[in-house]
């Protein structure tokens, strides 16, 4: 009799824990469900939301940046929250990166990307919740360390949308990767995550989407286009190198900086007499480095090179004329064969193009739920590169659009307009968005854009 009965607690133990799972799914789903009024519409609950738990979230992350590849208690919070609105979580992919899957029902996969890693500057911007963190780079120093970009809000705008759709199941239906990804500022990250099998182990996306809060863009604004939206960017270090001799007598050497003065110069003409005019690129030369002496001539000098480019043609042609022009001045100069410089590409990204299928879907959910005049056009006055486009440039080729939400107030903008001072932007000391306005609008666009791609069946 005894061994009988002696089952039966565990057997209790069995249905206790099952009963307790199912009352705490039921109560998760609940929570946040709780919050939102039968009849408020998607703005009303964003906002809402703001109050209770995502501007406290938003203060959290920009209190506590880190650098790219390091983003380790950011991935971890960020891991839990994306487990606190219902997603299976899995970390560590391509190094610090987050993967949450929300699963409802039949449909397409999206994968829906945020960044994650802040940037070595000193933050000046006189928030009450401004950063005073100081971390150990990769490289071994010390650095005072800002969300200087806004990734800040991009994760913060993740889990909003995380927690909206969990609250909305009945508006959707499909399968949602949500993408914490680390290294965006040093163009690295979305490729660590690609090699580290994010699509072998989570299954490749219909469609891929992300977005990026613009200081200089009004807050509740959103600008989407198709095609080039951010462009190419190569790092390079080009590495010169010469024959030591003195100074007095530069005829028993190779001189290097005058080698790379020489390459630093002729690589302009890749943009003004080799590139189509009707064509954009950039090659900039960074830094320069070499030398030991005044009167010694220098056997190695180092350029420090990023090349830009809004279409894969024009960047190859760049990248081509680099190691092209660099042998070629060498040569010129005497340098044997064994001694050319040498052209590495140590970091890089492709252009992003935005697929015009899919924007125009994502443009309706959009119109539909923050009306057609939201819109506007990004004037680019610049060559940024994101790597974004990494997910869609696979050999999955995945449809992918990249979009911009406002985020400095109206007020701002119309006094710099009339002479006062321009709104602090990206990669500044003083950056400054409206998290308010620029969180809410982030949560209402990218649930609209959710929705409009995995259609409730």
């Amino acid at each position: 009799m005894m061994t009988r009965f002696a089952a039966f607690p565990s057997l209790f133990a069995s249905l206790f824990a099952c009963l307790f799972v199912t009352a705490l799914v039921f109560f998760v789903g609940v929570s946040f469900a709780a919050d939102r009024r039968d009849d408020e519409g998607l703005e009303a609950a964003a906002r809402r939301d703001y109050e209770k738990h995502l501007g406290a979230l938003f203060e959290h992350f920009h209190r506590n940046p880190e650098l790219s590849f390091q983003e380790t208690k950011t991935a971890a919070r960020l891991a839990k929250e994306l487990r606190r609105a219902g997603a299976k979580v899995t970390t560590g992919v391509g190094g610090t990166g987050v993967v949450g899957i929300l699963r409802n029902g039949e449909g397409p996969t999206l994968l829906v990307r945020a960044d994650m890693d802040g940037l070595p500057i000193r933050e000046q911007s006189g928030l009450e919740y401004a950063s005073t963190r100081l971390q150990t780079g990769l490289d071994g120093i010390e650095v005072p360390v800002m969300h200087a970009c806004g990734h800040d809000v991009h994760m913060t705008v993740l889990v909003g949308t995380a927690r909206w759709l969990m609250a909305n199941r009945d508006r959707w239906s499909g399968t949602v990767m949500l993408i914490g990804q680390p290294a965006e500022e040093r163009i690295g990250g979305a490729k660590a995550m690609l090699a580290d099998g994010l699509y072998e182990r989570f299954g490749v996306p219909d469609q891929a989407i992300g977005l990026h809060v613009m200081a200089g863009g009004a807050t509740g604004r959103v600008s989407i286009s198709e095609g080039s939206t951010a462009a190419s960017a190569d790092n390079i270090d080009l590495v010169v190198r010469g024959v030591v001799s003195h100074g007095a007598a530069p005829q028993n050497g190779k001189d290097a900086v005058y080698i790379a003065a020489q390459i630093v110069v002729a690589l302009q003409s890749l943009i003004s007499r080799e590139l189509n005019p009707l064509e954009a690129g950039v090659v900039t030369v960074g830094s320069i480095h070499g030398g030991r002496k005044h009167n010694v001539l220098a056997d190695e000098v180092k350029l420090e090179i990023t090349v830009r480019a809004d279409t894969e043609e024009v960047r190859q042609q760049l990248l081509a004329g680099i190691r092209r022009i660099a042998r070629g001045v060498a040569l010129t100069h005497g340098i044997e064969e064994s001694a050319l410089p040498t052209v590495e590409v140590i970091e890089s990204t492709p252009p992003n193009e935005n697929d015009p299928a899919t924007v125009a879907i994502v443009k309706a959910g959009i119109a539909r739920e923050l009306g057609p005049e939201v819109f506007y056009t990004l004037e680019r006055d610049s060559m940024g590169a994101e790597d974004f486009a990494y997910f869609g440039t696979t050999e999955h080729d995945v449809p992918a659009v990249y979009f911009v939400i406002g985020g400095s107030p109206q007020a701002l903008l119309d006094a710099a307009a009339a002479g006062g001072p321009p709104a602090p932007f990206h990669h500044s000391p003083f950056f400054k968005i409206d998290p308010v306005d620029s969180v809410v609008t982030g949560v209402r666009a990218m649930s609209a854009a959710v929705m409009e791609l995995l259609p409730a069946k």
